[in-house]
C-alpha cells in the first residue's frame, strides 16, 4: 500500500492559510494566487483522503485533525528550513538569503545606518527584512518564517541564543515650558502617571518603561495610546502629556522640529538591551554571531 506523502509546498499553504485565516490574504503571503493555493490544498486533501479545512462562504474553520497537521506541519518546515540552514552554513558566511524581523521601536531608527554599510561590506547578502511586534517576530522565528530578530530585551523569547549589540537608554521627553520644569535627570518618582503617554500593547518598549520605573500604579494610569514613538512625539509637542524615548530614537533625530526637551531616566534599570536572537542550535549561529558583531561595530 503506498503512502502519500505531502509536498513542502503544500504544507506551506496549509501553515499560511492557518495563519491568515483568509484564503486572499494567505495567497498572497505565499506569493502565489488564490486558486493556486486553493488548488494545492484540494490536492493535499484528496491524496490524504480527509477534510483538514471546512470552508465556508465567511469563514474558514480547521478541523480538529487540521489542527494537528498544522502543527506537525510547522515543525516539519522548520527542519526543512534547518537542513537549508546547514548546507549554506558551509558555504560563505553573511551570503545568500537571511531573513530579518526587526521591531518598530528600532526597526526606523537603526536600519538606515546599518544597511548601507551592510550593502557595502557584504555585497553577497540578501537581507529580508520584516518589521513586526516582539511577540509576532518571535512567532515568527519559531514558525521559521524568520531566521533571526533584533528586538529589546528584556522579553519572553522562548528556546533561542541572542547576542546583545548595545543598551539603548531611555529618557523623559516633556513639552517645552513644562509647568514642572524638569531637573536635569528624572527618577521615577517624579513622573506624573497621569500625564504619561506611552505605546499601546504588543510593543515591548511600553514594559520596558514601566519596569524601569517599578511604580505598578503607572500601568493603570497611564494612557497607553501611541501605535508609533513618532506619534507619542506629536503628542508630547503639541502639550498633551509626556512619555519616554529610548536614546537610539533621540539619535536619530525623532525630535527635529519639535519643541520637547529630554532628560535621562534614572533608576536601577532605565535602558533596554538591543541584541540579535536565533533559535537555539541553529546550524548558521556562527553566522548569526558574526552578524551580531557587525552591528555592534556599527
Amino acid at each position: 500500500m503506498s503512502t502519500y506523502l505531502p509536498t513542502l509546498k503544500q504544507l506551506q499553504y496549509l501553515v499560511a492559510l492557518h495563519e491568515h485565516g483568509h484564503f486572499g490574504r494567505a495567497a498572497d503571503a505565499s506569493f502565489v494566487s488564490q486558486s493556486t493555493l486553493s488548488a494545492g490544498l484540494r490536492e493535499l486533501e484528496s491524496l490524504l483522503g480527509v477534510v483538514l479545512v471546512e470552508r465556508t462562504r465567511r469563514v474558514v474553520r480547521f478541523t480538529p485533525l487540521g489542527n494537528q497537521v498544522v502543527a506537525k506541519a510547522h515543525r516539519l518546515l522548520r527542519e526543512a528550513e534547518e537542513l537549508s540552514e546547514l548546507v549554506q552554513s558551509h558555504g560563505a558566511p553573511l551570503a545568500g538569503e537571511l531573513r530579518m524581523s526587526v521591531i518598530p521601536t528600532i526597526a526606523p531608527f537603526l536600519l538606515p545606518r546599518m544597511l548601507p554599510r551592510l550593502r557595502k561590506e557584504r555585497p553577497q547578502l540578501k537581507l529580508f527584512l520584516r518589521e513586526e511586534p516582539s511577540a509576532a517576530a518571535i512567532e515568527s522565528l519559531h514558525h521559521g518564517r524568520a531566521d533571526c530578530v533584533l528586538l529589546a530585551l528584556p522579553f519572553a523569547t522562548g528556546e533561542v541564543e541572542a547576542e546583545v549589540l548595545f543598551k539603548d537608554e531611555l529618557f523623559v521627553a516633556f513639552p517645552k515650558d513644562d509647568p514642572r520644569d524638569p531637573p536635569a535627570t528624572i527618577t521615577p518618582g517624579l513622573i506624573d502617571e497621569t500625564r504619561l503617554l506611552l505605546l499601546e500593547d504588543g510593543h515591548c518598549l511600553k514594559e520596558h518603561a514601566l519596569a524601569a520605573c517599578n511604580r505598578p500604579e503607572m500601568r493603570a494610569s497611564a494612557t497607553m495610546i501611541g501605535t508609533s514613538l513618532h506619534t507619542l512625539v506629536q503628542m508630547v509637542d503639541n502639550g498633551l502629556g509626556l512619555t519616554m524615548l529610548p536614546q537610539m530614537a533621540i539619535d536619530a533625530g525623532i525630535l527635529h522640529d519639535t519643541q520637547i526637551v529630554v532628560r535621562p531616566l534614572t533608576s536601577d534599570h532605565a535602558w533596554r538591551d538591543i541584541a540579535l536572537v536565533w533559535r537555539k542550535n541553529s546550524p548558521r549561529a556562527e553566522e548569526f554571531r558574526m552578524l551580531a558583531r557587525e552591528l555592534r561595530a556599527g
